[in-house]
C-alpha cells in the first residue's frame, strides 16, 4: 500500500517519525505554519523516554545564552499549549537546597552571576526555604536558591493529550506503525507501507540508531539509562510546592559549570561517596496533579546499560533524598527506567543526512524542557531559508 501525502499545494507535506515529545513538538510547529502533517509512531502510544521523566520544565538547568533562551521559549509555548488545549500545567518554580557549606557556596556564586545572565533567582535562608515548601528537611539545612521560571506537567498524560489535541487540529497520527527505512521523500514501514512527503523529520529517539546508525555513531551519541521512582498520592492534599533539587544536582546541569566553587563540591562527593559518581546519581523531586511525587535519578551510559534495574541504585537515591526532603508518605508504588540519547557537546542532534530529510534527536534528558523551543527554532530557520531574496522579489515586480 502506498499513502501519498504530497499533492501539489503551496504548503508542504511533512512526515514525522516518532510521536514522543520531540516529534509532537515538530508536528505542532509545522501545523501552525499550515503544513499538512503526518506522524508515524512505532507503538500504540508513546512509551519511551518522553513519558519516563519528572515532567519538569527546567530552564534553570540550561546555561546562559542560546540554550537558556530556547528553554524559556519552550516554557512560553508550554503555557500557550496549556491555555489553548486545557493541558494540566503548574508553574511552580524550583529550589536547589543546600545542606552542606560547599553546596551553599555554589548557590551563592551562581546567584551573584545569574542576574547578569538574565536569570532571576533568589537566595533563601533556611527559614525562607521552609516557608516555600514543607518538604525541605530542616536538619542541616543552610538555605536554597529559588527560581520562579520552572513548571511541571505530567508526561504520562501530557504526551497523549498533546497527540489528541493535534489530531483534532488536522494532524494525522498513525500509531503502531514502526518505520524501517527512510529515504528522500518517503518512509517505509515494517509492514511495507510507503508514506511519501515533501519533508521528513526523524524524531525517533533511540530508534535513530537503527534508521541512521552511521550518523549516530559519527556524532558520538551516547545512550543513557536512568532509574526513577514514584510515591503514592500524598495524604491530605499535601503539596511539595516547587521542584526540589539537592546539592548533587549542581554537578549535573551545565548552568552551574562556570561556578569555580563547584570543584570543591565535586571533590567532596568523589572522596566521600564515590558510589554516587559511579551511578551518576543526583536527586530531585516533582509532584503531579494526582499528588504523587516523582523521585530520581541515576545515569548509566552505553556499555553499562543493562535491561535489569539495580535495587542498589534505588536505595542510594532514596538515601540521598531522605537527606534533603521529608515526605508524609515514602510508599513507592512504581519503579522504572528510561533510555535516551545524549549528544556529547550539543543540546540536540540536528542533521540533514539526505535532501529534505532531517534528524532531530538526542535531547539528552531535557526533552520536556527544550523540545518546543528547538522545534520552533528549526521551523523558523526553514521559514527564513525559504523566503525569496530581495533580488528575486524585485525581479517579480
Amino acid at each position: 500500500m502506498t499513502v501519498d501525502s504530497s499533492a501539489a499545494t503551496s504548503r508542504q507535506s511533512v512526515l514525522i517519525v516518532g510521536a514522543g515529545i520531540v516529534g509532537l513538538a515538530h508536528a505542532w510547529a509545522a501545523s501552525k505554519r499550515g503544513h499538512r502533517v503526518t506522524v508515524l509512531e512505532r507503538d500504540a502510544k508513546a512509551i519511551g523516554a518522553s513519558v519516563r521523566n519528572f515532567g519538569m520544565i527546567w530552564p534553570i538547568g540550561q546555561p546562559p545564552g542560546t540554550l537558556h533562551d530556547t528553554a524559556m521559549l519552550s516554557r512560553q509555548l508550554w503555557l500557550e499549549l496549556s491555555r489553548e488545549s486545557g493541558l494540566w500545567l503548574k508553574p511552580c518554580g524550583s529550589i536547589h537546597l543546600a545542606h552542606a557549606e560547599d553546596e551553599w557556596a555554589v548557590l551563592q556564586e551562581f546567584h551573584a552571576m545569574s542576574g547578569g545572565w538574565g536569570q532571576e533567582c533568589e537566595l533563601l535562608d533556611a527559614a525562607a526555604v521552609k516557608s516555600r515548601t514543607p518538604a525541605a528537611n530542616p536538619e542541616g539545612l543552610i538555605g536554597g536558591l529559588f527560581s520562579a521560571m520552572e513548571a511541571v506537567v505530567n508526561p504520562r498524560t501530557a504526551i497523549p493529550h498533546l497527540a489528541s489535541w493535534l489530531q483534532n487540529r488536522g494532524v494525522v497520527i498513525h500509531f503502531s506503525t514502526p518505520v524501517k527505512e527512510v529515504d528522500r521523500g518517503r518512509a517505509v514501514t515494517a509492514s511495507g507501507s510507503i508514506f511519501q512527503a515533501d519533508r521528513i523529520i526523524v524524531c525517533g529517539g533511540d530508534d535513530c540508531r537503527i534508521l541512521f546508525p552511521n550518523l549516530i555513531r559519527d556524532a558520538g551519541i551516547k545512550r543513557c539509562k536512568l532509574q526513577m521512582l514514584k510515591t503514592s498520592a500524598q495524604p491530605g492534599a499535601w503539596s511539595l510546592g516547587p521542584h526540589l533539587a539537592g546539592g548533587l544536582t549542581l554537578r549535573h546541569y551545565a548552568n552551574f559549570a562556570s561556578c569555580t566553587s563547584l570543584a570543591e563540591l565535586k571533590a567532596r562527593i568523589a572522596r566521600q561517596t564515590p558510589e554516587l559518581d559511579r551511578f551518576g546519581i543526583h536527586v530531585m523531586a516533582s509532584q503531579n496533579e494526582a499528588g504523587e511525587v516523582i523521585l530520581g535519578d541515576s545515569h548509566e551510559y552505553d556499555q553499562d546499560i543493562e535491561p535489569f534495574d539495580k535495587a542498589a541504585i534505588d536505595e542510594l537515591m532514596l538515601r540521598e533524598l531522605r537527606r534533603i526532603i521529608q515526605l508524609p508518605s515514602w510508599q513507592i508504588t512504581e519503579r522504572w527506567h528510561g533510555v535516551y540519547l545524549k549528544h556529547p557537546t550539543s543540546a540536540i542532534l540536528e542533521a540533514t543526512p539526505l535532501p529534505q530529510v532531517h534528524v532531530s534527536s538526542a535531547t539528552g534528558g531535557a526533552g520536556i524542557t527544550m523540545s518546543f523551543g528547538l522545534a520552533e527554532q528549526f521551523w523558523r530557520k526553514l521559514d527564513a531559508d525559504s523566503e525569496p531574496s530581495r533580488t528575486n522579489l524585485d525581479a517579480l515586480q
